[in-house]
């Protein structure tokens, strides 16, 4: 990738609504997320966040990640956990990763994904993730950046929706 051309940075406030845009071109292009948010900026905007990065592609806005601790809803902490014998909240949740349609090939979801790792690390966490089984190129990602899968798993998202979905831990 031209490094010149991209950059991964902290969120700001300002960078919300690029981001939301950018959210709504997933969505019709991959079906991500799978139930459009009634307040995407919200949605992007957690309370639990230990941070927020988006990547810049030629001066726009081409990517975002999260990462947030862990919360009791949240089966890939509790596997991870249970596998190696400690407690959930010593994992952080990577989360809300997207990569603007027009943007892709150039490495972005790697650079954000490096960068949630590392914030997770530095927190002395372990950085897990859930994907929908559906998105089969989020998982190809995660798995040529070498994250584990532990488990596959139907999660009740409403009275009316299950979900198939991967867990995974880096």
């Amino acid at each position: 990738m031209d490094e010149t051309r991209s950059r991964v940075r902290q969120r700001t406030d300002d960078d919300v609504q690029a981001c939301v845009r950018v959210l709504a071109q997933v969505h019709r292009h991959d079906g991500y997320p799978v139930n459009w948010p009634a307040r995407p900026g919200e949605w992007l905007t957690r309370a639990t966040a230990l941070g927020d990065w988006v990547a810049d592609l030629d001066g726009r806005v081409a990517g975002h990640v999260g990462l947030t601790r862990s919360a009791g809803s949240d089966l890939a902490p509790a596997l991870w956990g249970e596998r190696n014998g400690t407690s959930a909240e010593r994992a952080a949740v990577v989360g809300r990763l997207f990569v603007a349609p027009w943007a892709r090939g150039h490495g972005i979801g790697a650079l954000l994904m490096e960068r949630a790792v590392a914030e997770a690390r530095h927190h002395g966490l372990h950085p897990v993730l859930d994907v929908v089984a559906s998105d089969t190129a989020a998982t190809a990602l995660y798995e040529r950046l070498g994250w584990t899968r532990l488990a596959t798993v139907e999660q009740r998202w409403s009275a009316s929706q299950v979900v198939t979905v991967h867990c995974y831990a880096a």
